[in-house]
């Protein structure tokens, strides 16, 4: 790397690398998801994009795992422990969303605000075809921590599309995870 490369990278912070990094990752994403849409259609494109981004979600949770110093998730305050460290380390400040924990029966519910994939395919012209893509990657961390889990709606579609708000609850079932 020469000098003026070196001194760039010194002068970001933290929070400017992360950002720079998830930015560019949705970038990729956004151009890749828009390229297939026009080269084999939105059916193909669909499939293709949520089997990637589950098959990327498996090894992007050992990562985190392993960068949060933990071995796996065995029961709720360890989940969120996990969702709290991936959320800082892999999700970047323009996605507005939130959650809510529930103990009692094991479930979070997720919120997203404004959802920065449904503006994407609305201007792609594709929303009322586009299969949700952010789901993917949390199923996939779910499979790779072994968390057995249900969701509601358990829909494919973009429910910020269909329904005008994006909300979904994930209960997890720790007992049936051990067996």
């Amino acid at each position: 790397m020469n000098t003026s490369a070196n001194d760039a990278l010194d002068r970001l912070d933290k929070p400017q690398l992360k950002g720079l990094l998830v930015k560019n990752w949705m970038t990729h994403d956004a151009m890749w998801f828009g390229n297939a849409v026009n080269e084999v259609g939105i059916e193909t494109a669909n499939k293709l994009n949520r089997a990637a981004v589950r098959s990327m979600a498996g090894i992007e949770a050992r990562r985190i795992l392993r960068i949060l110093g933990m071995e796996g998730v065995t029961n709720f305050e360890e989940m969120r422990s996990f969702f709290d460290g991936a959320s800082a380390l892999v999700l970047g400040d323009f996605m507005d969303f939130s959650w809510k924990w529930h103990p009692a029966d094991f479930s979070v519910t997720f919120e997203w605000h404004s959802c920065f994939a449904h503006d994407g395919v609305t201007m792609l012209g594709v929303a009322d075809d586009y299969e949700c893509g952010i789901f993917e990657r949390i199923y996939g961390w779910m499979d790779t921590l072994g968390v057995a889990w249900t969701i509601s709606p358990d829909t494919l579609h973009c429910t910020a599309h269909t329904e005008g708000r994006c909300a979904r609850t994930m209960t997890f079932d720790f007992v049936q995870a051990q067996a």
